[in-house]
């Protein structure tokens, strides 16, 4: 089924006056990214649909020649960089008229509705909540232009090309129960609650220093001892890594070092698909807090394992709390830099060709 991008006028694709009326050549001015956006848009296949409302065009307050001069400028513009919209549907009811043509009502986009369009794959973009509320009344995706999440258009290709990275492992043995959950691009309150205090706080550097959401659940046999619980929850969390990064097309595929107080962590990182690991952290104490020292190295083999990749960490520091927080930071900041990816770019991070 065909695809089609919905997308509002004013405020959108140009900029919206403030007297809401595009009704000179004067008054005419694109939206900083649109046309880049958009034939992005274009060439990747997308179908695009205008649906604007225009407050009493054709009226003697709006007519309509005052209209189609900047509007039709407009269209010729764009369709000089190969932007051309399928369909243009503008609605020229007043507010108070309450007609179904208005968005967000959806009589004008009766067309797109008969089965021939995937309108859950589809998206609605535009500058207002009533935007979103057309996108939700026709059960399409909705982006509204100037969010937190997408302020300016090259968020919204973010949006709508970049293919979510996420992943979700539950991990069920007669030692540990664990589910863990992974959004390498999701903003939002990680969760974190393996049973060891000290093993908490230290998880928690990742999704803050690398820049993604994690949630992680283990109910593990403590009363044993930390083994399998630490060692399980690398297992979890490495397939979760590893199943989130996809193809890896785009990515940066490497990364980092970083200071700690009087410490220091250096994590070389490559997502290349090839495991190897290397330690050499030494700690002076058993614990730090309720968490063994000697099971860290385990914990990072384990993740290195179970993500395909090579992994290297090397620290040196008087305090052993600094020591092994820089080496999770590290490695946090090692995975956000070679995870970060080009959505526009199908380049495999390879002279092979693949990973």
């Amino acid at each position: 089924m065909k695809r089609a991008l919905f997308i509002d006028r004013d405020g959108t694709i140009i900029k919206e006056p403030a007297d809401e009326q595009i009704d000179s050549l004067e008054k005419l001015e694109f939206v900083p990214g649109v046309i880049t956006a958009l034939s992005v848009l274009v060439k990747e296949g997308w179908e695009l649909v205008m649906v604007s409302n225009q407050d009493g065009l054709g009226t003697d307050s709006f007519p309509e020649e005052t209209f189609f001069p900047a509007h039709n400028k407009m269209l010729g513009l764009l369709e000089g960089e190969g932007i051309v919209f399928a369909d243009q549907l503008i609605d020229r009811s007043l507010p108070e008229d309450n007609l179904p043509t208005r968005k967000p009502g959806t009589a004008m986009l009766e067309s797109y509705m008969d089965g021939s369009y995937d309108l859950s794959e589809s998206f609605v973009i535009g500058d207002r909540e009533t935007d979103l509320q057309l996108a939700r009344n026709l059960g399409a995706k909705g982006i509204r232009l100037g969010s937190e999440d997408t302020p300016g258009w090259q968020d919204v290709l973010r949006a709508i090309l970049g293919k979510e990275r996420k992943a979700e492992v539950e991990r069920n043995t007669a030692e540990t129960r664990i589910r863990v959950f992974l959004d390498l691009d999701g903003k939002g309150e990680s969760r974190i609650d393996t049973g060891l205090k000290f093993f908490d706080h230290m998880l928690y550097q990742l999704p803050h220093h690398g820049d993604f959401l994690l949630q992680i659940e283990c109910k593990g046999d403590l009363e044993v001892d930390e083994h399998h619980t630490m060692e399980d929850v690398g297992i979890a969390l490495g397939q979760a890594i590893c199943t989130a990064l996809g193809d890896k097309k785009g990515i940066e595929r490497y990364g980092f070092a970083l200071p700690m107080d009087e410490s220091r962590a250096m994590v070389l990182l490559d997502l290349g698909g090839r495991f190897s690991f290397e330690w050499d952290v030494p700690f002076t104490r058993e614990y730090v807090g309720d968490t063994p020292t000697e099971m860290f190295k385990h914990f990072f083999h384990t993740i290195a394992y179970n993500m395909n990749a090579n992994l290297h960490v090397e620290a040196r520091g008087e305090n052993n709390h600094h020591i092994i927080e820089g080496v999770f930071k590290a490695f946090a900041r090692s995975l956000k830099a070679a995870k970060r990816r080009d959505i526009l770019s199908d380049a495999t991070p390879s002279s092979k060709g693949m990973l």
